[in-house]
């Protein structure tokens, strides 16, 4: 059985099961979903989101991008979206802040804009009374830098699953559509994104489980 919510894919009831059953105990949650670039991680929080719409906020990885004036600085500009182009310090410390946020106080988190492909800090505001906050981004179970701190910030972690061929049509696209032409998006996924996938992938085994889409449901 799945479930749709409005123009989002169907999530398998059991992904729902399990989200309700995190919440049962009235607590915050915080959800982490990690995957490759191009896996789906944001269309799945958007839907988790769309589920729990009374108690949830999406607050993802992506705000902690470095600004690409400080990209060029450490000369890392040309490996944008490798886990050394984020402030995983930054994302950890707002971690333990959501953690910890007390009654009445709002918390801001920084937003990745693509069409100007920079982060802008305070876009994103936080309310105390939100029980499930859901966390997306590629570099969640990593051990380097300050990543390991962050699963241990996070109540559960879904690993997101796709065929690779698909992932990597999304991930041209993309690219073109935010500007790019197709030689360009092409050798970018080759030399960018497919590195860092597979060292996400390295990580799967970390994860408290995986999440792939039914592809067998009804799409009408």
């Amino acid at each position: 059985m799945t479930r749709r919510t409005d123009c989002f894919p169907a999530i398998p009831s059991a992904y729902i099961q399990r989200v309700q059953t995190l919440l049962t105990d009235g607590r915050r949650k915080l959800l982490g979903l990690v995957g490759p670039p191009g896996s789906g991680k944001s269309t799945l929080a958007a839907a988790l989101q769309r589920e729990f719409s009374q108690v949830s906020q999406i607050v993802p990885m992506d705000g902690f991008h470095l600004a690409n004036e400080e990209l060029r600085r450490l000369g890392r500009a040309g490996r944008k979206g490798a886990a050394d182009t984020f402030d995983s310090a930054g994302y950890v410390a707002l971690l333990q802040r959501l953690r910890n946020q007390k009654e009445g106080e709002v918390i801001y988190a920084p937003e990745f804009r693509r069409e100007i492909e920079e982060p802008v800090a305070g876009a994103i505001p936080v309310h105390a009374e939100t029980r499930l906050i859901i966390t997306e981004g590629n570099y969640l179970l990593l051990h380097s830098d300050s990543w390991p701190r962050a699963p241990e910030l996070l109540d559960d972690i879904w690993y997101v699953l796709v065929d690779d061929n698909l992932r990597r049509e999304r991930l041209v696209a993309r690219h073109q559509h935010f500007g790019r032409s197709e030689r360009a998006a092409l050798d970018w996924v080759d030399m960018t994104d497919e590195p860092n996938a597979r060292l996400i992938a390295s990580t799967r085994r970390l994860a408290h489980m995986d999440f792939q889409w039914d592809t067998t449901a009804d799409s009408s």
